[in-house]
């Protein structure tokens, strides 16, 4: 799959570079509901030629977004589910599908199945327990963990030394006590009744 490659260091060009391609999204669309075999996508993809159909399919599965499972030998059938990988696209389905039918298919709305009513996705922060407005979400990169930090994968710079760090040990320990007195604060006085 990846044929378009954008060159950025950004998990927003790295999906497209992977789900980005014509039709990849629809066949996830259509597995959310379930195992599909290659005539079903025919039946719900009307317009994508089977050799094109095979192609998505194959790197979707090299990718591990989706699992083939062949059903019989002769001839050769397969079935196709999502992956645990794959199922995580459903979060962008119902962006996409919400957004669209906000904007692009005022006819459809995303419902909940169990109660009928519409949904709405929203940001939230299991750490704040709290949601999350848009305008206050970007992308970072994550912090080093402290694993990490713990078996030395990570080199810690050395401190810089200061200035003071250069002076000789007997006119720092002069410089150090003046500049102490000068930066602490007057000693607390305990008053007692």
């Amino acid at each position: 799959m990846p044929k378009k490659e954008y060159g950025q260091a950004c998990p927003v060009a790295k999906s497209l570079e992977l789900v980005g391609e014509r039709w990849t999204l629809l066949i996830v669309r259509d597995l959310l509901g379930g195992p599909r075999r290659f005539q079903d996508f025919h039946t719900s993809l009307p317009g994508i030629a089977p050799a094109l159909l095979s192609e998505r399919l194959k790197a979707m599965e090299e990718h591990g977004l989706i699992a083939r499972r062949i059903y019989t030998e002769h001839p050769p059938r397969a079935e196709y589910t999502l992956t645990d990988r794959g199922r995580e696209l459903g979060v962008v389905i119902g962006a996409l599908a919400t957004w669209g039918a906000r904007h692009l298919h005022p006819e459809s709305v995303v419902v909940n199945t169990d109660c009928g009513h519409e949904v709405q996705l929203r940001y939230f922060c299991p750490k704040c327990d709290s949601r999350v407005r848009g305008a206050t979400v970007t992308v970072r990169r994550r912090r080093a963990s402290r694993a990490a930090q713990d078996t030395g994968r990570l080199r810690r710079q050395a401190p810089r030394r200061s200035p003071s760090a250069m002076v000789a040990p007997k006119e720092r320990s002069a410089r150090e006590m003046t500049a102490k007195s000068a930066a602490s604060p007057p000693p607390k006085t305990r008053v007692t009744r």
